[in-house]
């Protein structure tokens, strides 16, 4: 049974919510404000995060960069009452995985959990490739879902990694954004390319700089031929 932690502030909004999720089989944990969500965290020990972007107190994107502190593989879905481009970016950009603007209807919900925990678990692209593959200073362990630089573990959320393995899969070759949405996130219809800016802009950051994965302007991205 996937276990889900509920930030929001709204009480009937939060009810709603748990309400929904545990008639779709979810266990539910909730609560009410960032810092009671963090501590929640540690005992709840949740499969996925659904974060309210305007919390009071301690803002949702403190709350999400405390918890990628604290577990960067966590699968995190923002909700924001804001479409603002700006906002969702700020907040894809704290390491949330995949937002959601409210009112959001539980169907849709509920679909993106099921693909944050697929990617999550799921065997990445590329399977069927070597096993372990080395770029310069970066080695992609395809078999072991683990990348290292010069030998240091690189510790990536699950969309990051995707992203990781599909681009270095084909060294050269040119992704467009939909076809990393359609690939990794599984946004087949109206996908929104600040997912995968965000996740590439991550991801750079934390592989310490930009060549391994290149801009292709107007087009998308490909990963280096080193």
């Amino acid at each position: 049974m996937p276990r889900v932690l509920l930030i929001e502030d709204d009480r009937a909004v939060r009810e709603g919510v748990a309400l929904a999720l545990r008639r779709q089989g979810h266990e539910v944990a909730a609560a009410d404000t960032g810092e009671e969500g963090l501590k929640v965290l540690r005992s709840f020990r949740p499969d996925v995060v659904v974060l309210d972007l305007m919390l009071p107190g301690m803002p949702g994107l403190d709350v999400c960069r405390g918890m990628r502190a604290l577990d960067q593989t966590l699968p995190i879905i923002m909700a924001t009452a804001r479409g603002d481009d700006e906002d969702i970016v700020v907040g894809l950009e704290a390491g949330a995985d995949d937002y959601v603007v409210k009112p959001v209807q539980a169907r849709v919900l509920e679909a993106r959990i099921r693909a944050v925990l697929r990617r999550a678990t799921a065997v990445p692209v590329g399977d069927g490739l070597p096993k372990l593959d080395t770029y310069g200073d970066l080695t992609v362990d395809r078999a072991g879902f683990s990348v290292t630089l010069r030998g240091a573990p690189v510790a990536l959320a699950p969309s990051e990694l995707r992203v990781l393995l599909l681009l270095s899969a084909s060294p050269g070759q040119v992704f467009s954004r939909q076809q990393l949405l359609e690939a990794v996130w599984e946004h087949s219809y109206h996908g929104d390319a600040r997912l995968v800016d965000a996740c590439v802009k991550r991801l750079r950051a934390k592989l310490g700089e930009p060549r391994y994965i290149e801009t292709v302007r107007g087009f998308g991205y490909r990963f280096a031929s080193l």
